[in-house]
């Protein structure tokens, strides 16, 4: 199951007890399908829970005749037509909800979201008839596709206003369609949550943490590794200036302050600047350890011009 058939799923689920949430939801169903008009009403979904939970919807708020038929659209993909086909429930319907069905441009009637409880029930119905979702763990992004601009426009408004969510909705054009769309883990899980759907906001959740998590791991083993190379690089160096002193007279060669540390280099490659430190008779600090080394190499640079 896609992740947008999971939270449409979800939702279908969700049954409001007053009856005007039920009709804010019914109206955020049919506004939002392929057509709205007095010629006819009909949504098209591939979520099978979504095509049922609409049609019972339709039926109980409107008393209408509800037909629900069940089409292939592409290859292997099933999809499920929602419609009323007689003119004079589809009059009922146009009426109930403050449309004529001859409107130039469809926009959405304020009245009927008459409670604030109503809000997220017609976003619920919204959703169930033209969102979608990508799946998490390529994207966060949840859309909402509008046949209409000027109906796009009003969905972009409403969602900007919803309590305590920040949702910042953006309008693009797709295909001659209108796609009012979400960004953002944090945003689309508590959007999520506010619809109805707290599992499919968990997996959200869940997917951004995961990423999160895999990407700290990434930039510490990056980090590691870099200073890894730059401990390797510099011990080269180290132990260069060191084989100068040797080639020409042997340990004794070395000024007798950094003999020791210069011998411990040698043998110990890999050590960091603290873990050398740490391995002489009378420990230094990193500092102290880097400076006699910084010393030392100054020092056989001049052997090396002489």
């Amino acid at each position: 199951m896609s992740f947008a058939s999971a939270i449409k799923s979800e939702l279908s689920k969700q049954k409001a007890s007053r009856i005007c949430c039920r009709t804010a939801e019914c109206y955020g169903i049919l506004l939002f399908g392929r057509s709205f008009s007095l010629n006819g009403i009909s949504f098209t979904t591939e979520s099978s829970d979504a095509a049922h939970c609409a049609s019972q919807m339709i039926a109980q708020v409107s008393g209408a005749i509800v037909e629900m038929k069940r089409i292939l659209r592409r290859a292997e993909h099933t999809a499920f037509v929602v419609s009323v086909e007689d003119i004079e429930d589809r009059r009922k319907i146009l009426n109930m909800f403050g449309h004529d069905g001859n409107e130039i441009h469809l926009l959405l009637n304020h009245a009927v979201l008459e409670n604030e409880c109503c809000l997220s029930a017609f976003l619920r119905g919204a959703f169930l008839s033209c969102g979608t979702g990508v799946d998490p763990q390529k994207e966060y992004r949840l859309e909402f596709v509008v046949p209409h601009f000027h109906l796009a426009k009003s969905l972009s408004s409403i969602l900007t206003e919803v309590p305590e969510l920040a949702l910042q909705p953006m309008i693009s054009r797709r295909q001659g369609a209108y796609v009012v769309y979400l960004t953002g883990g944090d945003r689309i899980s508590d959007f999520l949550t506010y619809l109805g759907a707290v599992q499919s906001s968990m997996e959200v959740m869940q997917t951004k943490m995961l990423k999160e998590v895999r990407n700290n791991v990434n930039r510490k083993t990056n980090f590691e590794t870099a200073n890894i190379g730059k401990t390797a690089s510099a011990a080269a160096l180290q132990i260069e200036a060191i084989e100068r002193f040797l080639n020409l007279g042997g340990w004794t060669a070395i000024p007798e302050e950094l003999r020791e540390l210069a011998k411990k280099r040698y043998e110990n490659p890999e050590l960091s600047l603290r873990e050398l430190g740490q391995s002489l008779e009378t420990p230094l600090s990193r500092s102290g350890v880097n400076h006699r080394l910084q010393k030392l190499i100054e020092l056989s640079e001049k052997l090396q011009k002489h």
